[in-house]
């Protein structure tokens, strides 16, 4: 081979590159389409391609106590997910990433285990428990609340560890030696530097338990109902375009997350090591 067809051939590699890229997120986003179409569908019917577009959907998603009511409830669900899972995960993460005990490969094992096993098995496994105790748990809004946390804590664990992974600790006990205690070096020097990484775990955590349905599958009832078990029970028995009107709304809000969260994080700078 000379040098010239090796030059050209190394040259095409970059194309084919970002030709896959795009055909990858043409895969990515086609769903997304679809489901926005098919909700301003003018049509009586769930159906692509749309038969005329029309607002009248959307209307009647925001107008239903149904519909908007697991919108409504979702959001709250997600908010306190999210507030408890950043809590307990970046604890967890500063733990798994300070400890030198011998515990700390396996209890890391079992924090991400929810990311492993499947969800329609974690929800059951969850119900299972919930009855078999006794402890009033099952088919109530704290069982849930407990196994959206389960679902969403590994990932804010593993976006804090990122952040931790390149921490100085001698900026920790610089402020120490300043006078500084624990928890005000912990909220003035760490929270600060690691602040991207807690971010990045929040909103994930608020996405993920957002669009969270196996745990809704064994846990809701029709006074306890996230919005994807709504749009489950409508598809069943109705296929009317609402369900993909609610969709767009779902879609909105992640949207708004990603926009938000770029904004707010450098994710090059995640995980990077911090300068001395």
């Amino acid at each position: 081979m000379n040098l010239s067809t090796r030059r050209r051939r190394e040259s095409q590699i970059p194309l084919l590159i970002w030709i896959g890229a795009v055909l990858a997120l043409i895969m990515l986003l086609l769903p997304v389409v679809i489901v926005v179409l098919a909700g301003l569908n003018a049509g009586d019917f769930l159906s692509f391609p749309p038969q005329g577009f029309s607002l009248r959907w959307v209307w009647a998603f925001l107008s239903s106590s149904t519909y908007f009511g697991a919108y409504l409830f979702s959001l709250g669900l997600a908010a306190m997910t999210m507030v408890i899972s950043t809590t307990i995960g970046t604890m967890a993460a500063l733990y798994l990433t300070r400890s030198q005990s011998r515990w700390t490969a396996p209890l890391r094992s079992f924090f991400m285990a929810p990311i492993v096993l499947p969800g329609l098995v974690l929800g059951l496994a969850l119900y299972v428990f919930y009855v078999t105790t006794n402890f009033g748990l099952a088919r109530s809004l704290p069982g849930m609340l407990i196994g959206h946390v389960l679902v969403t804590c590994p990932f804010v664990i593993g976006t804090v560890t990122a952040a931790l992974v390149g921490f100085d600790r001698s900026l920790e006990e610089a402020a120490r030696s300043l006078g500084a205690g624990p928890w005000t070096a912990f909220r003035k020097i760490t929270l600060r530097l690691i602040a991207p990484g807690v971010t990045a775990g929040a909103i994930f955590a608020f996405i993920i338990s957002f669009g969270q349905f196996e745990i809704a599958l064994f846990l809701s009832t029709p006074n306890i109902q996230p919005l994807p078990m709504a749009m489950y029970i409508s598809l069943r028995y109705a296929f009317e375009p609402i369900a993909a009107a609610a969709g767009i709304f779902a879609i909105a809000l992640v949207v708004v997350s990603m926009v938000i969260t770029a904004g707010l994080i450098d994710f090059r700078r995640l995980g990077a090591p911090t300068k001395k």
